[in-house]
């Protein structure tokens, strides 16, 4: 019998004694710190205590967790040093690439604290801890009937407790979070780091191998990782980026631990998992499948091809809109594989039944048929307004992030209102004061501006706009683009024109003459700037009764939370909501079809067959091969392979956010880096399945192998503390 038979059978033997035994797979849950004494992890399989994980007494290992950039990330070491995933410091390597410095593709690594570079763009944000302020929140809202009041009334406490903790202690920044929708609210204190820089990012053909064609896919080969540091001013409190800033020293480091982990193994991941929908009726999760998810990936893909075919006139354009193309990809992909699950799943159908058997429930019991008799029709006719004007929606809330030279003059435009509502002799104070706000955020939109995908994108918007129903039709684009005409020829003439005329294509106007002075800001305007202006009235002439929906979605959602529990006699996870979790389960492959078997970790010797594809995604470096013919892996290799490990499979409940989070073994030690999805889990937002929800990581053999025999970064090898 060959090594390899003799693996395959012991892991058969393994599952089949996992399935006669007592072993339970793990629940759904991306559980916050104050539902942690729910779950036993040590039955699981944790060897560390639970307090190990969380102490609101003592340091335990979610201090060495962060928020970077809308990713998670962790310290591994003494001296501020983070790791977290390629595509999360994406951006940040965008902007510090050049045509000459490339980089983005190239990679970067800096040997010394001299050479590393400003991440532009990223902070660093830690949960000091956290309060449940429930009552606090509900209270003010007790006995408002009036939707769009009780819903102000809940946001304007929301930020009044929070203003109230940071006024307490200035060096935190304090965030109510709802956990479930009008049931219950978080406050969470955090301290922020505001200078971040890059050390490490591998190349792009490591740090992005197989690009879109293997994004959302299993088997994987990309390593999806970046180090970066955070430092703060010399006396340890936060600084914006100087040279005399000097790295932080964290409470707590995650240990690496460069032996990685075998299928089957217990794993966990702290993190802070984006948005998730799980706790909602059935006529969410159609707004979902009819509207949401297929006008977004289309616009996307429509936008995508746009900005590709701008970035073909020079390297410095491609560059430019890199970042958008790769979170427009993702989004795109992501949204494709949640309509196929929602269909393959029949999930609204589901729903459906489910709530029908709520409605039996609440009809049964005379007690709850008079608190939540009305529930379930009012919520469905709540939805029905929602889907009435569902495209006009979708289109104000596109529009802008599509658009560069139209979010440039909302921009200005707000700046204009704001100065223009002080007195006189406040205006010019309010200028000096504010206008370095306006500059940076501008600064940030040319970034990523062309003309070319702008002109592109604007005119399919504007063409979209002029296919909506009478009762949904924009104001801005009836006026000013079609004129009582439905022609392309309207819209053609409008979009050159009005790129044409304005100034605000022109960056160094913007910045060094109409930013110049009050009086120059106030006296420019354009045809583009007055379209704006027309599309934020209308904006705002919905608003109070999109707060009224607001309201109503807020009480219903917590009374069906409520009763559903009930039902079900259980107490529900909150949904994601950008907190910090914790989920967890075990190395595992799955089933994605009849007759298909996914194994749980992939290597290099699949980075070289899909190299020999001829697909440019696949491209890689030669180094690669040429270490792997030399079979030189070092203390890297995994003894069953005979090859380095490149990424993996577990069963853990992860959804955006969760990227860069670390995966760590049954002792707590990193072991990996969170970075995607299976394609088949990409429904995991709405819904969770342990046969099918899969999350990938990057091994972390392969992140050190990279790391020394490609990149020859042996020196933060050795700063984490790992033996070569």
């Amino acid at each position: 019998m060959t090594a390899k038979n003799k693996s395959f059978l012991f892991t058969a033997l393994l599952t089949l004694l996992i399935a006669g035994s007592a072993y339970t797979p793990p629940d759904e849950g991306m559980y916050p710190l104050s539902e942690l004494k729910k779950v036993s992890l040590n039955k699981a399989g944790l060897r560390i205590s639970q307090k190990d994980i969380y102490n609101p007494d003592s340091i335990s290992l979610i201090d060495a967790l962060v928020n970077v950039g809308g990713c998670t990330g962790s310290f591994i070491s003494g001296e501020g040093l983070i790791i977290t995933n390629h595509h999360c410091a994406f951006g940040a390597v965008q902007q510090a690439s050049t045509p000459e410095n490339d980089y983005l593709n190239k990679g970067f690594v800096a040997p010394s604290r001299e050479q590393e570079i400003e991440a532009k763009g990223l902070t660093c944000r830690i949960t000091e801890s956290y309060e449940d302020v429930s009552d606090k929140v509900l209270a003010v809202a007790a006995g408002v009937n009036d939707p769009a009041s009780r819903i102000r009334l809940i946001n304007g406490e929301m930020k009044k407790l929070a203003a109230e903790a940071e006024a307490q202690d200035s060096t935190i920044k304090a965030e109510v979070s709802e956990m479930f929708i009008g049931k219950t609210y978080v406050l969470f204190r955090y301290k922020t780091i505001q200078d971040v820089r890059l050390v490490y990012v591998p190349s792009r053909n490591i740090g992005e191998f197989g690009g879109e064609t293997d994004n959302w896919v299993w088997p994987r080969h990309t390593g999806d990782f970046s180090f970066m540091r955070a430092y703060v001013a010399p006396d340890g409190s936060s600084a914006p980026y100087s040279k005399n800033n000097v790295p932080y020293t964290p409470r707590k480091f995650l240990k690496v631990n460069a032996g990685g982990v075998s299928e089957n193994d217990f794993v966990f991941i702290l993190g802070y998992p984006g948005r998730t929908f799980r706790n909602r009726p059935a006529q969410f999760m159609q707004y979902q499948q009819d509207y949401l998810l297929p006008y977004v990936s289309n616009l996307y893909d429509f936008q995508n091809k746009a900005m590709e075919e701008a970035g073909k006139k020079d390297k410095a354009t491609e560059i430019k809109l890199a970042t958008r193309i790769k979170r427009n990809a993702n989004v795109l992909k992501n949204y494709r594989g949640k309509l196929k699950g929602l269909n393959g799943l029949d999930l609204v159908q589901q729903k459906r039944l489910e709530d029908a058997e709520l409605a039996s429930y609440i009809n049964s019991d005379v007690e709850l048929k008079e608190k939540y008799g009305n529930l379930m029709g009012d919520i469905d006719k709540l939805y029905k307004l929602i889907y009435n004007d569902a495209n006009r929606e979708m289109w104000f809330a596109q529009v802008y992030s599509s658009t560069s030279l139209l979010s440039i003059a909302r921009q200005i435009n707000a700046f204009k209102t704001s100065m223009a509502s002080r007195p006189v002799n406040q205006r010019a104070a309010f200028y000096t004061d504010s206008i370095g706000i306006l500059s940076q955020r501008l600064k940030n939109i040319y970034n990523s501006f062309d003309i070319d995908a702008d002109r592109a994108i604007l005119t399919r918007m504007l063409n979209d706009a002029a296919k909506l129903p009478k009762i949904q039709r924009i104001d801005a684009v009836d006026k000013k683009v079609l004129k009582g005409f439905s022609s392309q020829d309207q819209i053609e003439k409008f979009v050159s024109s009005s790129l044409q005329y304005t100034r605000l294509k022109d960056q160094d106007f913007v910045f060094n003459t109409l930013l110049k002075s009050a009086s120059s800001f106030s006296a420019y305007n354009d045809p583009l700037m007055m379209f704006e202006k027309d599309i934020r009235d209308q904006i705002a002439s919905l608003k109070p009764e999109r707060d009224r929906r607001d309201g109503l979605l807020n009480k219903l959602m917590g009374d069906y939370v409520a009763v559903k529990e009930k039902f079900k006699k259980q107490d529900f996870i909150p949904d994601a909501n950008s907190t910090l979790r914790l989920t967890y389960g075990y190395v595992r492959g799955y089933s994605p079809a009849d007759a298909t078997y996914m194994q749980p970790f992939t290597s290099v010797k699949g980075v070289l067959e899909k190299g020999s594809t001829g697909n440019p995604e696949f491209a890689h470096p030669e180094k690669i091969r040429e270490l792997w013919k030399a079979k030189d892996f070092g203390p890297f290799a995994k003894s069953d392979l005979n090859d380095v490990p490149v990424a993996f499979l577990y069963n853990l409940d992860t959804t955006g956010g969760n990227s860069g989070s670390p995966v760590m073994n049954a002792d707590g030690e990193l072991i990996g880096v969170n970075f995607d999805r299976a394609y088949e889990a990409t429904i995991n937002d709405y819904a969770w399945n342990e046969s099918y929800s899969r999350s990938i990581g990057v091994d972390i053999r392969y992140v050190l192998w990279i790391a020394s025999k490609v990149d020859n970064a042996d020196f933060l090898i050795k700063e984490i503390g790992v033996k070569l």
